[in-house]
């Protein structure tokens, strides 16, 4: 004898099939409101900007965004990471201007 490609013999009851249906359902609406929410949420690390400092670092494997808020914000953008001439301190600088805590002339000629 053939192998069989439908090991059950009997069909799923209507019960079942409204079952499978209604699990079906929920998962398609949960996957269409997670679509919906991550397309039109606010993401709070994307600006930098009231007292907040937000920079994305791009590195070899990947990258890596440092938030800063309040007084963190405040002793980041005073570093001397952030008042050298290299690409972190470049791109610190103008998310520190953005966020306030930076003058921009003074940030922009490297006078003080």
């Amino acid at each position: 004898m053939f192998g069989r490609t439908n090991p059950l013999d009997r069909r799923l009851t209507r019960r079942q099939k409204l079952v499978m249906a209604i699990a079906g359902g929920t998962v398609l609406l949960a996957l269409i409101g997670l679509g919906i929410w991550g397309a039109v949420a606010p993401d709070s690390y994307s600006q930098s900007g009231h007292g907040c400092v937000n920079v994305t670092l791009p590195g070899t494997t990947g990258g890596v965004t440092q938030h800063f808020c309040g007084d963190s914000a405040k002793h980041f953008c005073q570093s001397s990471s952030v008042q050298g001439n290299g690409k972190v301190a470049v791109l610190s600088r103008r998310q520190c201007q953005i966020a306030g805590l930076l003058p921009g002339s003074s940030a922009s000629t490297g006078s003080s």
